[in-house]
């Protein structure tokens, strides 16, 4: 998501990474840039909703913005103000800046927050050069609903349109469930529903796993049986409710989030990085809740 601070006698435009302009739909950023940004000037971030009732970020209030204009985009801006977490420089006093290298950039728009005092919505996104602090962050700020990882870039790299070139590690948690039931056939699963005991041992549905890569599919049904009559009755530990006409039985296993461990591990981070130093080190969104 970029936005455009107002030239004299322009608008502030908050543009997609796709192209689509959407300022309407964003009524109190664009009154933040009018207040707070200078002119000529192209930011680059993510667009994140606090809910504050809830406590956490919220993808689904985002979804439900980036969909409402005019009154009912003011309305909803009011319950669920956004932030721009800004992590890039792309014009600065009308001058591009798109061939200079991500460490200028980066020393540009650290200046701008501290020459200008930017406050809330803009955000300046945390980076380091630190292998420890990187780790730290992998394990600590991705406790915070829709932040899954960090991105590592290369402090020498110009911007590139479209394309990110970027490395991002995502962290992973791991916990045992059962898996109950399945959608899809026996043969071909698609979706694995998943549960856990409560404390009276009766065993509840808890989630579902993503939709299933045939070679995990292929791996997942050689597991799977159909259950026998009556075998969903009584103390249990492996079987779950029915899901479209199937109940399965299948050992117990491990979910997880697409990634690296809880805490990162340092391959992952070094992998391609032979130079920490060259580096930049940044806490990553969600892509889906962040760069529409």
């Amino acid at each position: 998501m970029t936005v455009t601070a107002a030239g004299l006698g322009g608008t502030v435009l908050v543009q997609t990474r796709r192209g689509a302009l959407v300022q309407d739909r964003w009524p109190d950023l664009v009154a933040a840039a009018e207040a707070q940004l200078p002119h000529g000037l192209v930011l680059d971030g993510e667009l994140v909703v606090w809910d504050a009732e809830a406590e956490r970020l919220s993808f689904e209030a985002l979804q439900r913005r980036a969909a409402t204009r005019a009154r009912g985009a003011r309305t909803l801006a009011a319950r669920w103000p956004a932030y721009f977490v800004a992590f890039d420089l792309l014009q600065q006093d009308g001058q591009e800046l798109l061939t200079r290298s991500y460490a200028e950039r980066r020393a540009l728009l650290e200046n701008l927050f501290s020459e200008h005092a930017l406050t809330a919505p803009w955000t300046l996104c945390p980076q380091t050069t630190d292998l420890a602090k990187a780790r730290e962050w992998l394990q600590s700020w991705t406790d915070v609903s829709g932040v899954e990882g960090i991105l590592i870039k290369s402090l020498s790299q110009r911007y590139l349109p479209g394309y990110r070139g970027w490395t991002k590690i995502r962290r992973r948690d791991t916990t045992e469930v059962i898996v109950g039931a399945i959608t899809g056939t026996l043969t071909r699963p698609q979706l694995l529903v998943l549960g856990r005991h409560d404390t009276g041992g009766r065993l509840r549905a808890v989630g579902r796993s993503v939709p299933l890569r045939p070679d995990a599919a292929r791996q997942v049904a050689e597991h799977l049986t159909a259950a026998a009559p009556g075998q969903l009755e009584g103390d249990s530990t492996d079987v779950c409710g029915p899901v479209r006409g199937h109940r399965v039985r299948v050992r117990r296993g491990e979910v997880g989030r697409p990634g690296v461990p809880r805490g990162g591990r340092p391959d992952d981070l070094r992998r391609g990085q032979a130079a920490v130093a060259d580096q930049a080190i940044q806490a990553g969104h969600r892509p889906r809740g962040g760069r529409a």
